[in-house]
């Protein structure tokens, strides 16, 4: 089953469950130091609760600008699959493509994007339509 992100009549293909679960385990464990959600509330508590309301979406473009920075700063290999089994390693293992050079590029959707490339491109329409950015 793939997840997508949905504003209004509009879709944009994330990929597996466990895949965007990994993202936001990464961000938890290597850029929130104070706790789930103490540096990126909208996206952490908001998005990951389900949806990002229309009137955050602003906010959450500078919060995933923050996340983009900072995860560019961080190698592959400190990728966390699972925050609940830290243990947990992607299915692929370290087998992956040398275009990969920081937690910045590292999740690409099942259909070939970059995930923070495409989280802004929702929450733009979400800021151009006034409508909620919803994980279905």
């Amino acid at each position: 089953m793939a997840l997508a992100l949905r504003v209004g009549e509009k879709s944009f293909t994330i990929g597996t469950p466990s895949f965007l679960k990994a993202w936001f385990s990464t961000i938890a464990r290597r850029l929130e130091k104070g706790g789930w959600g103490t540096q990126f509330p909208i996206i952490m508590r908001s998005l990951y609760g389900g949806a990002i309301p229309y009137a955050e979406a602003a906010n959450a473009l500078g919060e995933l600008e923050r996340i983009r920075v900072q995860l560019s700063a961080l190698p592959p290999d400190q990728v966390v699959w699972d925050f609940e089994d830290p243990s947990a390693r992607p299915p692929w293992g370290n087998q992956i493509s040398s275009e990969i050079t920081s937690l910045a590029n590292y999740f690409v959707t099942s259909d070939g994007k970059d995930l923070l490339e495409v989280l802004r491109a929702a929450l733009g329409e979400s800021l151009r339509t006034k409508r909620d950015v919803a994980i279905m």
